[in-house]
């Protein structure tokens, strides 16, 4: 059955941040995830985990200046040395939480810098972030997100995902493979599920349109989860959605999963 954890970025958003902890282990889940917790000391969100029963599973590299519309540096070239520091405090971050996993968001291409430039500068920085990540026996990751929700961003299939971590060459690079972004840019779920089930090291899931609950738009989750489970997925999958109202109340599309081990 697969396992949820349940994305605090998004959900729980009834009450402040460090308050979903304690609700999202209430609704069953076993699991956490969200985009970053540098806003918080991470010894008092390991505190919440903890009280809580909760397991962190993913958290994001700091991104630059997201209020400016940064999402990611790995790709830019004036920001490599910042890229770094920010490894760095996503691998402190990740020991103190007990987390296996980190997410390193590649970034939006700048104008004026050719392709080639880019995918050399987000090699050698994912081949930095990975040996670091080895240290502390980390996974890291790599998400395609689609070009509707953030035009230019840079990494946007699974097959161009895929040709750079077999660039990197590192045993603890893993494909981040968000379904919803997935359908949006290629579709073909369930084939590509499979076939790069080896490389695979963490699934999220939300329906399109709208980014709502599964089972509220297009993707046909009902039959994707059990795939899941056919093809042996063996990790976590967050539930990085956008709920349509209350959490909660739109929870009831995952009660046969929740507190699964």
């Amino acid at each position: 059955m697969p396992k949820l954890a349940a994305n605090l970025t998004m959900m729980f958003n009834e009450v402040d941040f460090l308050a979903r902890f304690e609700a999202a282990a209430k609704a069953g889940f076993k699991a956490v995830e969200y985009l970053f917790p540098y806003a918080y000391p991470a010894d008092e969100i390991a505190g919440q985990l903890e009280r809580y029963g909760l397991q962190q599973v993913l958290f994001n590299l700091p991104p630059g200046d997201w209020d400016k519309g940064e999402r990611g540096m790995a790709i830019l070239p004036d920001r490599i040395s910042e890229f770094k520091d920010g490894v760095a405090r996503a691998i402190q971050y990740a020991k103190a939480l007990k987390c296996p996993r980190i997410h390193v968001m590649a970034g939006v291409a700048p104008s004026g810098v050719h392709p080639a430039r880019l995918r050399e500068i987000y090699v050698s920085n994912l081949k930095y972030a990975s040996a670091e990540a080895a240290k502390a026996g980390l996974t890291v990751l790599i998400e395609p997100i689609n070009t509707r929700d953030i035009p230019g961003y840079y990494l946007c299939t699974s097959t161009q995902a895929l040709a750079v971590i077999g660039a990197v060459g590192a045993a603890n690079l893993r494909l981040q493979y968000d379904i919803y972004h997935a359908q949006i840019m290629e579709g073909d779920l369930a084939h590509t599920l499979e076939k790069n089930l080896g490389v695979i090291g963490h699934i999220q899931i939300a329906c399109t349109p709208g980014r709502h609950e599964p089972g509220t738009g297009e993707i046909n989750y009902h039959f994707l989860l059990g795939f899941m489970d056919k093809v042996g997925y063996p990790g976590w999958v967050g539930c990085e959605y956008r709920p349509a109202g209350d959490t909660v109340a739109g929870l009831a599309w995952a009660k046969s999963y929740l507190g699964a081990k």
